[in-house]
C-alpha cells in the first residue's frame, strides 16, 4: 500500500472509471428508451414486418432456426417499450420466447428459441429453452406435451403447462440441491439459482404457480449419505446425495429452463435489475391457429403465425384456461391421493 492513501476511500483512478462506466451505461439505457420510445410512432409496414426495428436487428428476423418471428419481435419490444415508461425496467436488455418453435431439432441440434436483445449495445443471441411438459391425468384428459413441439398451453396451477404472455423478472432465489458424482467421479453440489416471473393478464398467477426461470438440472434417486463435515447437512450430519440429470433438451414444469451455461449468463442479468419477458403464443394466438388450421387455411395467407414444423406435428394447439383445468386437476388430485411421503433411505456404502 502506498504511504497516505486511505485503503476505505477508493482511488481518484477508480472514481474516474466508475464514473466512466456509469455515464457509458446511463448513455446506453437513455440512447435504447429513446429509440424505442420513437418507435412507438413511427409507420408499421402493412404486411408483417416491422419497420420501427433498428437495421442491426432486422437481419436477425425471420422463422429460421436462431432467428426471431416479427411478431414476437414485435410484441416483445412493445412489452420493454411500456415497462420502461411506467418506470419498471430500467435494465437496457430484454428476453422473448417462441414457444411454438421445436425444442429438439434431432442429431443432437436444441432448436434456438430464447432471445436475449441489448438494443443499446446491439447484441442479439438466441439460446435453446424447455417448454412445459403438460400431464396426462389417465382416463380424464390428456394435456401433455411432446419433448420436441408444444401442442397444449395453459395457465392453470399444477397444470406444467407454458402460459403465454408478458412478464416482468423479480427477485433470485439460490439453493442448495444436492450432491452428486460428477463425470471425474468426484464430489459435486448442485447449488441452483430460480429467477421469479411476475406477470399480468392471463399470466398474472405465475408466482402462485412458482413461474421462473432456472437452469434444466436436477438431482434425483436421492438418499441421504453420512457426511458430517459437509456444510449442507443437516442436524444428524446427513446430506443429500443422488444422481445429476440435465434436461436441457426436454421439458420443464412450466418454467424457462435454460442449459447450466446459458443459466449463469441470463440469470445475472436478471438480478436485481428488472426487465421483460414476451412469451408468445398467448391464448387469442393459439384460438386464431386454431380456428385456422380447422377451416383449412394457410397460415401465412391470413396473418397467423405458427411454425411450420410443429405445426405439421401437433395439428392445432390448445389453450386449457385455469378456470377450467383447475377443478379437474382437483377432482383428480382427490380421486387419486399421492401416498404418503417416506423419509429418504440412508444411502448404502
Amino acid at each position: 500500500m502506498q504511504a497516505g492513501l486511505d485503503p476505505r476511500r477508493p482511488s481518484k483512478k477508480a472514481d474516474q472509471v466508475r464514473t466512466t462506466f456509469t455515464i457509458r451505461n446511463a448513455a446506453g439505457y437513455i440512447s435504447c428508451a429513446i429509440a424505442l420510445a420513437l418507435s412507438a410512432w413511427a409507420p408499421v409496414h402493412a404486411a408483417t414486418r416491422d419497420q420501427t426495428v433498428p437495421a442491426w436487428l432486422e437481419g436477425h428476423v425471420g422463422e429460421d432456426d436462431g432467428q426471431i418471428a416479427p411478431v414476437v419481435l414485435k410484441r416483445a419490444r412493445a412489452l420493454y417499450m411500456r415497462k420502461v415508461r411506467e418506470g419498471n425496467v430500467r435494465n437496457p436488455c430484454y428476453f422473448a420466447m417462441d414457444a411454438t418453435r421445436p425444442a429438439d431439432l434431432g442429431e443432437g441440434r436444441l432448436g434456438r428459441r430464447f432471445y436475449i436483445i441489448c438494443e443499446a449495445e446491439q447484441t442479439f443471441r438466441a439460446v435453446p429453452s424447455g417448454h412445459g411438459s403438460g400431464r396426462n391425468l389417465k382416463g380424464v384428459l390428456d394435456f401433455s406435451n411432446g419433448r420436441t413441439c408444444a401442442g397444449n398451453f395453459g395457465n392453470a396451477e399444477g397444470s406444467n403447462l407454458t402460459a403465454g404472455g408478458a412478464y416482468v423478472t423479480s427477485e433470485v432465489k439460490t439453493s442448495f440441491k444436492g450432491i452428486y458424482r460428477d463425470s471425474t467421479r468426484q464430489d459435486a453440489s448442485l447449488i441452483r439459482s430460480f429467477v421469479q416471473f411476475d406477470g399480468e393478464g392471463e399470466t398474472a398467477n405465475a408466482r402462485k404457480r412458482a413461474i421462473g426461470g432456472h437452469a434444466a438440472q436436477l438431482v434425483k434417486g436421492m438418499c441421504l449419505r453420512r457426511s458430517p463435515g459437509d456444510a449442507h447437512a443437516n442436524k444428524d450430519g446427513y446430506v443429500l446425495f443422488g444422481k445429476l440429470v440435465d434436461y436441457t433438451a426436454g421439458r420443464s414444469n412450466g418454467c424457462t429452463s435454460w442449459s447450466a451455461a446459458d443459466a449463469r449468463q441470463i440469470i445475472p442479468m436478471m438480478k436485481d435489475n428488472p426487465t421483460t419477458l414476451y412469451i408468445y403464443p398467448e391464448s387469442s394466438d393459439i384460438a386464431a391457429v386454431a380456428k385456422r388450421v380447422k377451416a383449412g387455411g394457410k397460415l401465412p395467407e391470413t396473418g397467423v403465425y405458427w411454425n411450420a414444423a410443429c405445426l405439421k406435428q401437433i395439428g392445432a394447439p390448445r389453450f386449457l384456461p385455469a378456470s377450467r383445468l383447475e377443478p379437474i386437476i382437483a377432482q383428480y388430485a382427490a380421486d387419486h391421493p399421492a401416498p404418503a411421503a417416506q423419509p429418504l433411505p440412508i444411502c448404502e456404502p
